[in-house]
């Protein structure tokens, strides 16, 4: 029998960070952290081992060590139950593990549509977090010329565009009028397909895959309309399902989404049972309504929360809700949203204005690496506070996408950031008089002011 303080089932990221954090707060405690991937991969670095970063040893988290550094145990092994009366969880090799407090970081796994079920053909993939399955798709991969990928999300734009930088000719299906649709406004997504036509990437928008073809081997993919398009391989990334088998057998409350039930300290029902990451209920920042957004940073800020409550709770240090902060590139081209689009301000019944801005990240325009900088913000038209943002432009909107989200958690107003104080230099930024998340705040103060006209 090992006995530990903490048990946190699970080593990405939000396993990682609660198990650092808990151990930093409470230095006399024991942490004990239950994986089964002896090699933990950086999740979003899964669509670039297939391109840019070209293989899985190039995309690992240092967790190993970590864990060593910081005194915290680490056992390669799968937990199949817990028994939350005696606080013990068993190991799959027979061994009981007893807790005092125990963090579910379990995440989750690939949606698989109904007629990918029961598929004979190995040639169908998904896109999982498990470094042994990926390394023989990668593997498998090598050998093929035309790879058909079904669902234009985040992990199927880049996939896409990694495997065409790879030298494969690649179809990206998508069932939405745009690809990035659940995250942007359509003129953004727009720019978006643009760029990965231009590079290669065949793109059908409005459509969906009726099934596989194929018997020992996949031959095509038959689509809803009757077209039938050729290819050695496909790769399913329409979204994830909550791995929250565990916690509900259990007896822990998950909801209709599948998601384990937590309050604002990351609590299950159970107050010595903590889940974090993408296995844990979320709430949208703005609406409150239930959100299956699910993201490393999202759930690195659970796992803070969680970890420094294990054996006090703080009435500072909540989750307030999830703000959905999502940016990609395509080749130089930045995209990043947090908080609300207008499409999804306008269809909760938001009485907004939006405020828009193009302008440049340098100043210069003339300096080397100069990039186009568009911002749009979603602004409450009686309050004046910021909703959300959407940007595009050169490689360094990721971190203006950043100062978005902490601008819409702060509830900071459009008056507050008209009056903000930056720092700027022409290799650096834009310039000081036309930077364009002051001047997209000017654009919606005006329509405010003038009407609210958006």
């Amino acid at each position: 029998m090992m006995k530990t303080d903490v048990l946190i089932i699970g080593s990405s990221a939000a396993g990682l960070v609660a198990a650092t954090t808990g151990k930093r707060i409470y230095k006399d405690k024991s942490f004990m952290v239950v994986t089964k991937q002896p090699k933990t991969l950086i999740p979003c670095g899964i669509p670039y081992i297939f391109g840019s970063v070209g293989s899985s040893e190039k995309d690992l988290m240092p967790a190993g060590k970590m864990f060593e550094s910081m005194g915290i145990g680490l056992v390669v092994d799968e937990i199949l139950t817990i028994e939350r009366t005696n606080k013990r969880a068993i190991l799959a090799n027979g061994e009981a593990v007893e807790y005092d407090k125990l963090v579910i970081a379990t995440g989750s796994q690939p949606k698989r549509p109904v007629w990918m079920r029961d598929l004979p053909m190995k040639e169908v993939f998904t896109v999982p977090k498990n470094k042994e399955y990926l390394d023989n798709m990668q593997t498998m991969i090598r050998d093929f010329r035309k790879i058909v990928v079904i669902g234009g999300g985040f992990i199927g734009v880049e996939l896409s565009d990694e495997l065409t930088k790879a030298g494969k000719e690649v179809t990206l299906i998508e069932k939405l009028p745009h690809i990035l649709a659940l995250a942007f406004d359509p003129n953004i997504s727009e720019i978006a397909e643009s760029l990965l036509k231009e590079r290669g990437v065949n793109i059908l928008y409005n459509i969906g895959v009726k099934s596989v073809l194929g018997d020992t081997r996949v031959t095509g993919v038959e689509l809803e309309d009757g077209r039938i398009i050729e290819t050695d391989a496909v790769v399913i990334s329409v979204g994830y399902n909550p791995d929250s088998r565990l916690a509900a057998e259990a007896g822990l409350p998950v909801n209709a989404k599948g998601f384990i039930k937590v309050d604002e300290y990351m609590r299950t029902e159970d107050p010595s049972v903590f889940a974090v990451g993408d296995c844990a209920e979320k709430r949208d920042f703005v609406t409150r309504k239930p959100s299956g957004v699910m993201l490393a940073s999202t759930a690195c800020a659970e796992a803070r929360i969680a970890g420094m409550n294990l054996f006090k709770l703080s009435a500072i240090k909540t989750f307030s809700g999830t703000i959905s902060i999502f940016s990609t590139a395509i080749g130089n081209t930045g995209f990043g949203v947090a908080g609300l689009t207008e499409t999804i301000a306008r269809n909760e019944g938001f009485d907004i204005v939006t405020g828009v801005f193009e302008g440049i990240d340098r100043h210069p325009g003339s300096l080397a690496d100069t990039h186009k900088q568009y911002v749009k913000l979603i602004v409450g038209k009686e309050s004046g506070v910021i909703l959300g943002g959407e940007v595009y432009g050169g490689l360094s909107i990721g971190e203006l996408t950043n100062t978005i989200g902490i601008i819409i958690q702060n509830r900071m107003s459009i008056n507050s950031l008209l009056t903000a104080q930056i720092g700027t230099h022409p290799l650096l930024t834009a310039s000081p008089a036309g930077y364009p998340l002051i001047k997209a705040a000017e654009n919606a103060s005006d329509k405010i002011m003038f009407n609210g006209h958006s």
